[in-house]
């Protein structure tokens, strides 16, 4: 699933050519996506002007000059420009018309996305019980420490529970616990300050990276021009179970924690 670099890549990608262009509407060929899309969202859309495209943790939010389109590009989705007379394929399942011969138009071959129509997104149930951006100019260490405050859960659990911390995802907090040298099995309200001003640094750094990178194709994600992401390329211990620590040269090991696969180097990670 698309984690907060690749939806940034893509809100990044799509933004200039979105932002302050009017919709014609929308055409619905699969309507039964995640949750269905609503039937008069062709009307919703129509003659609506595009104010921004905004993200908030894993979503996408197309806001126009009212209402606003929640999208969320699920296990396997993108969201490509193409002309307006480009024949859709067998999982092109909806295109958001422009104004200028163009459209938006939504792959996903399985069908595990969303399009949602909000008149006030901030209150809508996907993202009203979303925790603080890691990149937003709130979030340093002391509000990881207050986030960490008196927890049991393990730290990795922590920095992956949306209502606490929206959009890290499974890659980049094993990434970020690596570079800041932190156990993903230690008790979340046992990082001291200093281990959470670490940990709050590696999070934002690594994230950053990864934007930059364009994000993790390890499947399905492409960007909004159809190129894969390149920060795979760099991993130091997602995914590498086995293979020695780039850091110090140990093996990497991988547990589970709350179904999930967790990477760490048993050297550079102490509890």
């Amino acid at each position: 699933m698309p984690e907060l670099p690749e939806v940034e890549t893509v809100r990044r990608g799509l933004a200039p050519y979105l932002e302050g262009r009017r919709l014609l509407g929308a055409r619905i060929r699969e309507p039964r996506l995640r949750w269905p899309v609503a039937a008069d969202l062709d009307m919703l859309l129509r003659d609506r002007r595009v104010e921004c495209l905004d993200r908030r943790g894993k979503y996408l939010l197309l806001r126009l000059d009212s209402g606003c389109l929640i999208c969320h590009l699920g296990m396997s989705g993108s969201l490509r420009l193409e002309m307006a007379t480009t024949p859709p394929g067998k999982h092109d399942h909806l295109d958001l018309l422009l104004e200028n011969g163009r459209i938006l138009r939504y792959r996903d071959p399985r069908r595990f996305g969303a399009f949602v129509w909000s008149d006030n997104p901030e209150r809508h149930p996907l993202l009203a019980h979303l925790g603080v951006e890691p990149l937003a100019a709130e979030f340093d260490g002391e509000r990881l420490r207050a986030l960490c405050r008196g927890r049991s859960t393990s730290i990795k659990a922590l920095l992956m529970d949306a209502r606490r911390l929206a959009g890290v995802g499974n890659i980049y907090a094993n990434e970020a616990l690596f570079h800041a040298g932190i156990s993903p099995r230690l008790a979340a309200g046992k990082l001291s300050r200093p281990r959470c001003a670490r940990l709050a640094v590696a999070i934002r750094d690594t994230l950053t990276r990864a934007i930059a990178a364009g994000g993790s194709s390890l499947r399905d994600f492409v960007d909004a021009r159809g190129n894969p992401g390149y920060f795979q390329q760099t991993y130091f211990v997602y995914g590498r179970a086995g293979e020695n620590c780039r850091q110090c040269g140990s093996v990497i090991r991988q547990i589970r924690q709350n179904a999930r696969s967790s990477f760490y180097c048993p050297n550079c990670q102490k509890a």
